[in-house]
């Protein structure tokens, strides 16, 4: 059952539990009683969803609303990182005595021409 923010003009505002079927009526406020009509004070939480998926929408909200700076991206990857730091990383290359380059860390099976 979904919970509702409701908002008393006397009392404030307070938060029930009911039908969806009911969920444009009026609710009695528990303090004084009188009819208060149904806000939307707060954004929908999502309580009930495992916390990958929470994040998960979270991250898209962020990236849909707020896309971060390409500062504020290389600030969270920190020095060195080779997806931003705009550097490929250096091949170690060796010669041979007759000239003949070797790549040791590329493709060791790989028969150089």
């Amino acid at each position: 059952m979904p919970v509702y923010e409701y908002l008393c003009d006397d009392c404030g505002p307070f938060t029930d539990m009911r039908p969806m079927a009911e969920c444009d009526d009026p609710q009695d406020c528990p303090h004084c009683a009188t009819q208060a009509p149904r806000v939307i004070l707060t954004a929908p939480a999502f309580f009930c969803m495992p916390s990958d998926k929470r994040k998960a929408h979270a991250t898209n909200e962020r990236s849909r609303n707020a896309p971060k700076t390409s500062a504020e991206y290389k600030a969270s990857h920190g020095a060195g990182c080779g997806c931003c730091s705009g550097k490929k990383p250096s091949r170690l290359v060796k010669q041979t005595r007759s000239g003949a380059k070797s790549f040791p860390t590329a493709r060791p099976w790989m028969i150089s021409h």
